[in-house]
């Protein structure tokens, strides 16, 4: 840890990677409400067999992504928590701009993360 340079691009690149994970997770799971509503209203009109069948097998494909990008999302929470914490540890971050947006994304992510968990 004491290639400080080194250690502020890991912050920067990890904490990118979480936000873009959150991100995915969180479009995956609108994108998964609205096949629903399709395959519901498909269902509803009585569509022909090969639609519902057709809507069915986007919306199990979008559940995948989620569980995906779920399981994304938890390595890239425990990675960037790891990495804090060992920055943390260290005076020389003690102020750093990085290790506090670091924290934000770790903060933001994390409460994401662990009400899907609790779930």
């Amino acid at each position: 840890m004491s290639n400080k340079p080194a250690v502020l691009r890991q912050l920067n690149i990890k904490s990118g990677i979480s936000k873009r994970v959150l991100k995915e997770h969180i479009l995956y799971a609108k994108e998964a409400e609205e096949q629903q509503r399709k395959l519901d209203k498909l269902i509803a009109n009585n569509a022909e067999e090969w639609d519902v069948k057709n809507a069915r097998r986007i919306l199990e494909e979008s559940h995948r992504m989620i569980k995906d990008s779920d399981n994304r999302l938890g390595k890239a929470v425990q990675n960037l928590r790891e990495l804090v914490l060992r920055a943390k540890s260290q005076p020389e971050f003690a102020e750093d701009v990085e290790l506090l947006h670091a924290e934000e994304a770790l903060e933001e992510a994390s409460v994401h993360f662990d009400s899907k968990v609790s779930a």
